[in-house]
């Protein structure tokens, strides 16, 4: 027991809080009865929307932000409603207490955690600030001998960050709303991400291939000995290789005088050419390698790595970080520190030497060093807790799957870090013949021979996948080459001509999407997660495969934001940002003071606000309009993207003809909309549909068409001439206002032609005019049961059905519309109604049991999309993820959350209670603020930016 815990147990318990439930019980074990561990359930108090003010603060400088403009950007707080309930029982159980411990996580947010609840609370016992780097008995007991104070400066970063946040998004999100949808939204970070998808979609639009060719030969020594060579020179001149190609497909300035570029008839002449020469090795170039450990992982660093070797989403590997560190696995997973604490640097160097041998050990300890000024406000990187480190096989009883491969990799990299470099040769071989055509050809090969494993043994860093022309290759393993020397005879065999299309930047994946903002030095690590997944709820970016794929609307959104807020998703002007909040946070630059400059401007009036007030008239159409050929232009429309060609105003005529539209399919990437593609859609939206016939009743043309809800069939209807017009509206009696004075006559509304949507199993190009005039004489009627109800047949948003009043009945398929007969009805209508959709489908997953429920997990295909349910408890899928991407731990966390919130409440029509007297005024405490924690059972705690 801490001997601070020592000293309160002879006169009372003190209250200890945290932030997450699950720390509790684990600290209550350490510490004992002299105190009482509560959590605050993630953060208590937040700024509230502008609409939840009292009234008699809508109108003032704070109404618009529920920020203060005129009194230094005060921030106006309000207790979170569902928070309200957790304030009563702390202050309740402060009552009780001698002393008030302040233990919220150690990084910004944290602070200001425990600033809000010493600002709410209001204790009148001794307050001290204390962190735990990891939950275990040691940290927690070093802990109670680092007791400080609130660090102000830690809690003014903090709110000037969520002050900020709301100026930006409040100012600028309106602005999207009015010129390209509502429902979109801005972000200091999110748009800047966003930005980053989108640039590299165009340069994948903008990108031609180049093709090129080269060869590749097997050689034999003396002694039978194999290796590959690849031809590098022909004549002296380098062979042109991808990265000598621009993204236009012509090479290179600086390449063309340097390189031999080989076309297919030159490679094939060649390698003929060479079929009978005799090879000899021009020379031989043996270096040592080495080759040193990664650092230990931040918190970026661990959501690249997870997402390339464990497939996890940055969601997911911080979900599961937060339970191995609140469960004293892990120490505090954000952070950008690289360093390791002394007991760390130990405890690895022992666990190294204990399981792969003193050799394996550097003779001193291994240092790494951030270059961030603050690293995150957090200790040390993420590693292993305790003094001592348990191995992988040690816990993996206790952990989940996803928590045990997690952990695994963390172990893994922290002992690694502390191994010895890894340590061999790389020998490079050149070998070259004359052929018999008079050119001279020089191939290479390398290898590398790993003689010392070090710090392999134990872990090797993966890769991003990137341009195969452009890569250094890192060694992987061994690749040895023949003891060779100089002038050594070679014998050639297989010599085969091979061709190469360069490739396109590759789009960006979770992984070098979080790599790429680091590096730039936008944002906080510990938010990447949530604004990667923002911007996916927003439907800016979709993950295809792993890969990050912008929508058109994020075409638009980031063309608003680039040609109207230049500076506000400018990369430098952003990381800048978040220098000038890490100088806030260490006491450098005054709050008050860097957000006027912010918002109101500096001497050179380029603030927010000034810019907002003076953006004068933004062309929507502009904004939502991309030329993808000559002549066709995407439009971002209300309903999706659409291709436009037309609608030209003619100088000489002064006519407008009338434009061809067409829809882009919604599964189809913005690079792969080319100009022949878009061609080619347009081509088919000029023939307003394909003909199928005349309606023998009504006499009207039945045509098919495409629409942006799917295909479909329609009756052509003539518009009515002038003549008929004026005559229709002649026979209309005459309509008289209250004074007598007579109404215009309107003129007739234009009839709405009949439709119908084509079944899943037609087609467009087939449809006849048979099926088009049944599909628009739905629903059918099948006549009538024995008390006179009709009965009727028709197609719906979620299949095929039957009705009769208010009682639906699904059918199995499309087709049953028109086969089903009365009796056959009746029949369905006289068994007993059973809940959901007929037969049932089989699951799309299978994840296991739920430990709560017992009960087996499975992702269902639902009206409203896929869905996660153990049959009790349904929660459907998130936008963000994919179900592939669906663990088990993933699951069992949705299904929690979900019964963590309880019945969804329902409004019901009540009659008016009696009027209540008003109840006095509660004031919220204007201060900096902090971010809002979600209604979970434990706080996840970073908010996208």
């Amino acid at each position: 027991m801490p001997t601070t815990a020592k000293a309160t147990a002879n006169h009372g318990k003190s209250l200890l809080i945290v932030e997450s439930p699950s720390k509790v019980k684990t600290i209550s074990g350490y510490l004992g009865d002299a105190f009482e561990v509560e959590s605050s359930m993630g953060h208590i108090r937040d700024l509230p929307q502008p609409s939840e003010l009292p009234e008699e603060l809508k109108k003032s400088p704070v109404g618009k932000f529920a920020v203060d403009l005129e009194d230094n950007f005060e921030p106006y707080y309000q207790v979170n409603p569902d928070k309200k309930k957790k304030v009563t029982e702390l202050k309740r159980k402060l009552k009780e207490a001698d002393a008030l411990y302040l233990a919220t996580d150690g990084d910004r947010e944290g602070e200001a955690i425990a600033w809000h609840l010493l600002q709410v609370l209001k204790p009148k016992v001794p307050v001290y600030r204390l962190t735990f780097p990891e939950i275990t008995r040691e940290a927690v007991e070093r802990a109670f001998g680092e007791l400080r104070d609130i660090d102000q400066d830690l809690v003014d970063a903090q709110e000037t960050r969520r002050v900020l946040d709301r100026l930006y998004g409040y100012e600028l999100s309106p602005v999207l709303w009015r010129k390209v949808s509502r429902g979109l939204s801005a972000g200091r970070v999110q748009s800047v991400a966003t930005r980053l998808v989108v640039e590299r979609e165009r340069e994948r639009m903008a990108f031609r291939s180049a093709n090129y060719w080269d060869l590749t030969g097997t050689f034999s020594t003396a002694k039978q000995e194999e290796f590959t060579a690849k031809l590098s020179a022909i004549d002296g001149a380098r062979v042109a290789t991808g990265k000598d190609f621009g993204d236009d497909g012509v090479l290179k300035a600086a390449s063309k005088a340097k390189v031999a570029h080989l076309d297919e008839a030159n490679a094939h002449s060649l390698a003929e050419a060479l079929k009978d020469s005799t090879f000899a090795v021009r020379s031989v170039e043996t270096k040592p390698y080495t080759r040193r450990p990664a650092a230990p992982f931040t918190t970026s660093t661990l959501q690249q790595e997870a997402a390339r070797k464990l497939r996890f989403s940055s969601r997911s590997t911080m979900q599961v970080a937060q339970r191995l560190y609140e469960n004293g696995y892990i120490t505090y997973m954000r952070t950008d520190s690289v360093a390791l604490s002394t007991q760390a640097i130990n405890a690895a160097r022992t666990q190294a030497n204990e399981l792969y041998g003193a050799e394996f050990v550097p003779s001193s300890p291994r240092n790494y060093a951030s270059k961030s000024k603050n690293a995150q406000e957090a200790h040390e990187a993420i590693r292993p807790a305790g003094d001592s480190f348990r191995t992988p096989s040690q816990v993996k009883s206790a952990l989940s799957p996803d928590e045990f491969r997690l952990y695994e990799l963390i172990w893994k990299r922290t002992v690694a870090s502390q191994m010895a470099d890894a340590k061999g040769s790389t020998a490079s071989i050149k070998l070259g013949a004359q052929a018999s055509d008079g050119r001279d050809a020089e191939f290479s090969a390398s290898g590398t021979v790993i003689t010392f494993r070090g710090f392999l043994a134990a872990y090797e860093e993966g890769r991003d996948a990137t341009r195969a022309e452009s890569k250094t290759e890192e060694v992987k393993g061994e690749k040895r080459l023949p003891q060779l020397a100089e002038k050594d005879a070679l014998s050639a065999s297989d010599i085969q001509a091979v061709g190469h299309d360069t490739t396109a930047p590759p789009r960006y994946t979770e992984a070098s999407l979080v790599k790429a903002l680091d590096e730039l030095g936008i944002g906080r690590p510990s938010t990447y997660a949530a604004t990667i997944s923002t911007i996916m709820d927003r439907g800016y970016v979709n993950n295809r495969s792993g890969s990050l794929v912008p929508s058109w609307t994020a075409f638009s959104v980031v063309r608003l934001l680039e040609e109207h807020f230049n500076r506000y998703v400018d990369y430098e002007f952003t990381a800048a940002m978040e220098e000038d909040l890490d100088r806030i946070a260490r006491g450098e630059e005054n709050r008050p003071h860097w957000l006027g400059e912010f918002y109101f401007g500096g001497e050179d009036k380029k603030g927010l606000k000034p810019i907002v007030d003076n953006l004068g008239d933004i062309d929507a159409r502009a904004i939502n309009s991309i030329e993808i050929a000559d002549g066709i232009t995407l439009r971002v429309g209300k309903f999706g993207p659409y291709l436009e060609m037309g609608g030209e105003i003619n100088t000489e005529t002064g006519e407008i003809t009338d434009p061809i539209r067409a829809n882009v399919p919604s599964d189809m990437a913005p690079d792969e909309l080319t100009a022949e593609k878009a061609a080619e859609l347009i081509e088919k939206g000029k023939s307003d549909g394909r003909e199928l016939g005349v309606d023998p009743e009504t006499g009207r043309t039945i045509v098919a068409r495409d629409g942006r809800y799917g295909p479909y069939v329609t009756e052509v209807i003539p518009e009515m001439s002038e003549e008929d017009i004026q005559k229709w509206m002649d026979e209309q009696p005459t309509e008289y206002y209250k004074n007598g004075r007579a109404k215009p006559k309107k003129k007739p509304k234009p009839e709405k032609p009949r439709t119908g949507s084509l079944f899943k199993s037609m087609d467009l190009a087939t449809v006849t005019l048979e099926d088009a005039l049944k599909l628009m004489n739905l629903p059918r009627v099948l006549g009538q049961d024995e008390e006179g109800n009709d009965i009727t047949v028709q197609n719906g948003r979620f299949g095929p059905y039957l009705k009769k009043g208010t009682d639906s009945r699904s059918l199995g398929s499309e087709e049953e519309i028109f086969t089903i007969t009365l009796e056959q009805a009746k029949e369905i209508y006289s068994q007993p109604k059973q809940r959901g959709r007929g037969t049932a489908k089989p699951p799309l997953a299978e994840l296991g049991v739920d430990p709560v429920s017992e009960k087996k997990i499975v992702i269902k295909d639902g009206r409203f999309g896929p869905y996660i349910t153990d049959g009790v408890t349904n929660i459907t899928v998130p936008r963000s993820e994919t179900i592939e991407s669906v663990t088990h731990e993933r699951a069992v966390e949705l299904l929690a959350e979900k019964r963590a919130k309880g019945p969804v409440k329902r409004k019901t029509t009540a009659k008016k209670a009696p009027a209540k007297k008003a109840p006095a005024k509660k004031t919220a405490t204007k201060k900096p603020a902090a971010k809002k924690a979600p209604a979970k059972k434990a706080p996840a705690k970073k908010t996208a930016e």
